[in-house]
């Protein structure tokens, strides 16, 4: 899996915005620190749909960058963010897991009127994207 280096900016009384250096023109915004990097991940596979993207550079490069180094000292901070490409092409997977675990995810899986593929894919994309 591939990471950006997302550049997070917090100013008083607005949300957080973050936006990648390495990937001109994709940005994100968060009102609170819980979705960051989940609306981070969002932005940036909504990005990839239509634009390939670059080599993302080392986290050295980046904190390397005047203007970046400029951003840290005045407040902003980075995050790392994985690029979940949005291919929707099904694939089986066979996996394994105990008994009981696999009975909480069909419980779990059938009050949200949802497969138990479906709630495992959710499960796991919610876990990359935290």
């Amino acid at each position: 899996m591939t990471y950006y280096i997302g550049l997070v900016h917090k100013e008083k009384d607005s949300a957080f915005g973050v936006q990648f250096p390495d990937v001109p023109g994709c940005f994100s915004a968060s009102d609170d620190m819980d979705h960051v990097v989940s609306n981070a991940t969002e932005a940036l596979s909504l990005w990839a749909e239509d634009m390939t993207p670059p080599a993302p550079r080392s986290l050295e490069e980046i904190i390397s960058d005047t203007d970046i180094a400029a951003d840290l000292a005045g407040g902003a901070f980075l995050i790392s963010v994985p690029l979940t490409e949005n291919d929707t092409r099904v694939v089986s997977a066979n996996i394994s897991m105990e008994r009981g675990m696999l009975k909480a995810i069909d419980t779990a899986a059938k009050r949200r009127k949802l497969t138990r593929s479906a709630f495992l894919a959710q499960a796991a994309r919610n876990e990359i994207n935290r």
